[in-house]
């Protein structure tokens, strides 16, 4: 009996074979419901700026050269 890992594997190569490597990521999306309540958490999201984002992506950008 083949384990589930072997089975895992060999059905994303079977859909990787069939549709390609993009479709095939889009075909298993489809199956992924995500988690929690957009519409409830959307609200509590901090108010944010432009420019709090930008200084925040560049600080992380140096941490990861570095």
């Amino acid at each position: 009996m083949r384990t589930m890992a072997e089975i895992r594997r060999d059905g994303l190569e079977a859909l990787r074979n069939s549709l390609g490597a993009v479709d095939a990521v889009r075909f298993i999306q489809m199956y992924d419901d995500g988690a929690g309540d957009y519409t409830r958490e959307k609200h509590q999201q901090p108010d944010v700026t432009i420019a709090e984002i930008e200084a925040f992506a560049r600080q992380n950008r140096r941490l990861a050269t570095n």
